[in-house]
């Protein structure tokens, strides 16, 4: 088959062995896969993959330096708008955003775009250059994608930056959320010290809102704050039997695992492994949480989904790798009640659905079939239909007597095109503070760059 329509493909460990092991599923390109998906690439003069980018990295023209065995150049490129390249080449949904716009999608296979930013991401380091002192001091509350993309933004231009943290580890959600399997650790390691070479100062352990407050903030002589402490409050299921032991939100389950190693004996705070587990939910998180619960140790994972499979909104090579690690799934069910004895969850009452006509969006609504049930068996369940924001910061902002904006649901209420919030000085973006509500990282880190580049402009006329 001709290069131009053949998609090149990462390499994955073998089903059987990864489900045991936290090791990173998919292998990076060979130098000679990435040359042969770089060639792929026609380099066309309106490029729409870039329209897809919500950071606008220049995608033609590192591809351009790929097939010219420029890496270095190439990385270079990436960088001048995303300092995260192997992470986004990672976690990023690109077939529904760079890749999705690709011209080559119309009739054939896009370019894959996000293995060849992995690649180079993964062989490059950056330099970037910075501005003379400005004196000015910002703070960012969380380390997250939206925090460090606009703690590098910030940096570069001359001001003094320090980053928040709220647990004792630096990444937020990609730390705490992400398993290893998909996020190697050593990976996420390597983008936070490029930032700390640049400058960026981090303070963990540092709960705003608790430890200190906004106002605080401003009395220590910060000339201006961004908030992007992420949405950690779970969503759970307000049904009988949801206090039972064994019943724990995505959030508790994939933190205990991934920041505190949970799973084994000798933690401080070990988790009950028990036989069966269910997770409820379709998206990414819902995957992230099925494959982690095969790999330490659970013997039946089922995801139980309200809606059908053309429906799952998890990325399709997610849902693809849940199913060949032995992952059932359980479609067209929402859970009524979960059952138990000792206080110890021993079994969920399901709802059978069935989905209506489709709506005047075109989105087909699952509805219940009358008398329909059905019971299994489990001593797990994992809730994972998203989060709300924490209120903690809003709440401390209240009491200090600051107008802090927010919505019915408890987002900060931004201006989506600057990222500035009702006080003076306050910044918000990420999942606290949404302009769209698709969670992604590569969202989080456009939010940041668009704050970043307001509190500039504000600090400059200062």
């Amino acid at each position: 088959m001709n290069t131009k329509t053949q998609r090149q493909k990462l390499k994955s460990l073998d089903p059987d062995y990864r489900n045991k092991n936290f090791e990173e599923v998919e292998k990076n390109f060979s130098e000679e896969q990435a040359l042969c998906e770089a060639e792929r690439c026609i380099g066309c003069k309106k490029p729409k993959c870039v329209e897809g980018c919500p950071v606008k990295v220049r995608i033609p023209e590192f591809i351009n330096r790929v097939k010219q065995g420029k890496i270095n150049e190439a990385g270079e490129i990436i960088r001048q708008t995303n300092y995260l390249p192997s992470v986004c080449g990672r976690v990023c949904p690109q077939e529904k955003q760079c890749e999705n716009n690709c011209v080559l999608g119309i009739k054939g296979e896009p370019v894959a775009i996000g293995a060849l930013e992995r690649y180079v991401g993964d062989l490059t380091s950056a330099e970037i250059e910075k501005a003379p002192s400005t004196g000015k001091k910002v703070a960012i509350i969380g380390s997250g994608c939206a925090g460090m993309s606009a703690a590098a933004d910030l940096v570069r231009e001359g001001h003094h930056v320090t980053v928040f943290e709220a647990l004792h580890a630096l990444g937020g959600v990609l730390r705490y959320g992400i398993p290893s399997f998909r996020l190697p650790r050593e990976v996420l390691d390597r983008e936070v010290e490029f930032l700390g070479k640049l400058g960026v100062e981090f303070k963990t352990n540092v709960i705003i809102g608790k430890s200190l407050t906004i106002q605080d903030l401003f009395d220590e002589g910060y000339n201006a704050v961004f908030i992007s402490s992420g949405a950690g409050l779970p969503r759970m299921l307000n049904i009988p039997g949801e206090n039972l032991n064994g019943v724990y939100s995505a959030n508790e389950f994939l933190t205990r695992v991934n920041l505190m190693n949970a799973h084994r004996h000798d933690t401080p705070t070990p988790m009950k492994i028990g036989k069966k587990a269910a997770v409820i939910g379709g998206g990414n998180t819902a995957m992230d949480s099925a494959r982690v619960a095969k790999r330490i140790g659970f013997d039946e994972v089922t995801i139980i989904y309200r809606r059908s499979q053309a429906e799952l909104p998890a990325r399709k090579a997610e849902i693809e790798h849940a199913k060949e690690e032995g992952i059932k799934f359980l479609l067209l069910h929402s859970p009524l009640e979960i059952n138990g004895d000792c206080r110890e969850a021993r079994s969920i009452k399901l709802q059978v659905m069935e989905l209506a006509d489709p709506d005047a969006s075109g989105r087909r609504k699952p509805v219940a079939v009358e008398g329909k049930t059905v019971n299994i068996e489990l001593d797990t369940v994992i809730v994972a239909l998203g989060t709300n924001p924490n209120p903690i910061i809003q709440r401390s902002a209240k009491d200090d007597k600051i107008n802090l904006e927010v919505n019915e649901k408890g987002y900060i209420i931004i201006n989506p095109e600057t990222g500035e919030t009702s006080i003076s000085g306050v910044w918000a973006g990420g999942d606290v503070a949404p302009s769209s509500f698709e969670s992604t990282a590569i969202n989080a880190m456009g939010a940041g760059k668009r704050a970043a580049a307001s509190i500039n402009k504000y600090l400059n006329q200062k």
